[in-house]
């Protein structure tokens, strides 16, 4: 897939405080991008930047081959879904959806045609008369998308659109996104700092933090590869602890040695470890390779989350078998599921990213 935006040495800052410094980040045509992050880590930024609505302080914005970085967001081939849906309360959902058409001067059949294939996109047939008072949560925010991808932009820009829904409804037009998405052939470029719709929906995340990006990758490499403790901390439960490398493939947690398959991290190095609560394993005491304690137990409806105290760490565990409390358990993790990752050597380095 060819670039659709390529950002180049973006830096952007608000009086003293950086929020963007030197980013270089591009996006594919159609893709499904996510950037991800806390708050304040400059996603929204980020999304403002491309949509033209904020000036880098230095740096440019590509957009399709062309530098559109003092290009104002109007005449850029893009449109933003923002959490607050900003529909005019006057006017009715076709008048809502018809605005930015009316705007470029076109026939009012042409209009028809196109506001009654943007509804049928977001499943709102036969609501062309309604008033936004009138429409619940989930359909105003899908109005708010029918007129966004109404003049079939390039790209469309969600600042966490689904932020104000119930679960249900967000889950819903999860699903609705994706499927959008890949019948129009839009790029989308997602912002959230929730980190079950970016494993959801992207087909590529952006993990962001204090201005830096911690990672890219696909939603599956984020999750089961990431490349430091801010990383693995952010996406999903993690236990994450101070080991040693012994050697390649051989690492040293809490007094106890492992089997792991990271290779070039040196001998007798302090490390960082990421074992991920599913891949421990429960045992009988004598099986384990390290004994412990269970002292909570919660049911989680598709597993049970345990705690369990072993060599002073309190482990997050899940599995769908449960032990009670006060049960003596054994540990165990394969080799393939202890994820090694370099210590970073200052704070500094640690915002940055060490294997950046």
């Amino acid at each position: 897939m060819n670039k659709l935006i390529d950002l180049q040495h973006i830096t952007k800052s608000y009086g003293s405080n950086i929020v963007l410094d030197d980013m270089n980040l591009y996006i594919r045509e159609n893709e499904f991008l996510t950037l991800l992050g806390p708050s304040g880590c400059g996603k929204t930024t980020t999304l403002r930047i491309i949509g033209g609505f904020e000036n880098p302080d230095s740096g440019r914005v590509i957009f399709d081959g062309e530098d559109i970085t003092s290009v104002p967001p109007n005449k850029r081939q893009l449109n933003t879904v923002f959490q607050k849906y900003a529909l005019f309360p006057h006017m009715s959902v076709e008048e809502n959806i018809a605005f930015g058409l009316r705007i470029k001067s076109r026939s009012s059949a042409y209009d028809r045609d196109k506001i009654r294939y943007a509804l049928k996109l977001v499943n709102l047939d036969g609501y062309e008369n309604r008033m936004p008072d009138s429409l619940s949560g989930g359909q105003q925010q899908r109005v708010a998308i029918a007129r966004a991808i109404v003049n079939e932009p390039k790209l469309l820009l969600l600042d966490e659109p689904l932020g104000a829904l119930d679960l249900k409804l967000r889950q819903d037009m999860q699903y609705e996104l994706i499927r959008l998405k890949n019948e129009l052939g839009i790029t989308f470029i997602y912002v959230t700092h929730d980190q079950e719709e970016a494993l959801t929906m992207s087909d590529t995340i952006v993990v962001m933090n204090q201005g830096y990006i911690q990672q890219i990758g696909t939603p599956e490499s984020i999750y089961n590869e990431p490349e430091n403790a801010f990383v693995a901390d952010f996406i999903g439960d993690s236990n994450i602890l101070d080991a040693v490398m012994v050697r390649d493939e051989l690492v040293e947690i809490l007094g106890v040695r492992f089997a792991c398959v990271d290779k070039g991290f040196g001998e007798m190095r302090p490390v960082d470890v990421v074992i991920r609560p599913e891949d421990v394993e429960l045992t009988e005491p004598e099986r384990g390779a390290m004994q412990g304690v269970v002292t909570h137990v919660i049911f989680k409806g598709v597993h049970y989350e345990m705690e369990v105290m072993a060599n002073g760490f309190a482990w997050l565990v899940h599995s769908t078998r449960m032990c009670p409390a006060g049960a003596k358990v054994g540990l165990t993790v394969d080799p393939y599921n202890i994820q090694i990752m370099n210590k970073p050597a200052s704070v500094d380095e640690e915002a940055i990213g060490v294997n950046e």
